[in-house]
């Protein structure tokens, strides 16, 4: 952290996943993750965040090398994860979306739905974490369609490579939002999934590198003034988020135990 105060900026590794980090067309970099991590920074006196783009599936082993500071891009802590990175306390928790052909022909309205159809294809972004919920759930790999990002994902349900679309509800809003496609509806009657008969309610936060607790740890207590303050909420309405997002009195420790 001493360091970075020192050069004036933090290297941000993202994936272009809107709303949670991405680019505007002039070229900007944004997002609920982005704006709540250039918020903190700036209180640590750190002013400025120098983003780059990459995949969602290589965040990790992109902070592990090195070539990023920090890495924040709608990351759901969990126990696995907890072993490779220093997670931040939660800035949300958010459940799941799914989005079909307009009057959702095949009657996807789970997971489970989708594993009973055998004909029933999903599209499901690469190293997401919405790829184990469904394999949970019963959906067979040769079921789902892998793609790189997001925007791929509602190419494959327009194009008819996919019969679904799944990611987190807010990812799923915008992406729909901007596609601004009648063809296509988001199903608002989606029962969540279960695994292991527990709620699969995601809680994202930023990661750090393992050696860097301390500067976690100072990024942790100002993440908590805003909470307190509102400014959190503040800037997760700016990007569709609501109260209910808020993480609540969840903490990472808890997350990582599992």
């Amino acid at each position: 952290m001493e360091k970075l105060k020192a050069q004036g900026y933090a290297t941000v590794g993202f994936a272009n996943e809107n709303p949670y980090a991405y680019k505007t067309a002039d070229g900007k970099l944004t997002g609920e993750a982005v704006e709540i991590a250039r918020a903190v920074l700036k209180r640590l006196g750190i002013n400025e965040i120098r983003g780059e783009l990459t995949e969602f599936s290589s965040l990790i082993a992109g902070l592990q090398a090195n070539r990023f500071d920090l890495i924040t891009a709608g990351m759901f802590v969990n126990p696995e994860r907890c072993q490779a990175v220093a997670f931040a306390n939660p800035e949300y928790s958010i459940g799941e979306g799914l989005a079909v052909k307009a009057g959702n022909p095949q009657k996807l309205t789970s997971y489970k739905a989708i594993a009973d159809n055998a004909k029933a294809k999903v599209a499901v972004m690469a190293g997401a974490i919405e790829i184990g919920y469904l394999k949970a759930s019963g959906v067979a790999e040769k079921q789902m369609v892998i793609v790189p990002d997001q925007d791929a994902a509602l190419g494959a349900l327009q194009s008819g490579r996919a019969d679904a679309i799944t990611m987190t509800g807010p990812a799923l809003q915008s992406r729909l939002t901007a596609a601004g496609d009648d063809k296509l509806e988001r199903v608002m009657d989606f029962e969540q999934p279960l695994v292991d008969g527990k709620s699969v309610r995601g809680y994202g936060a930023t990661a750090f590198k393992t050696s860097d607790t301390s500067f976690r740890d100072a990024y942790n207590a100002e993440l908590d003034k805003m909470n307190d303050s509102g400014e959190l909420l503040t800037i997760l309405k700016k990007f569709g988020f609501t109260e209910q997002e808020l993480p609540g009195d969840v903490k990472t420790t808890e997350l990582c135990a599992g």
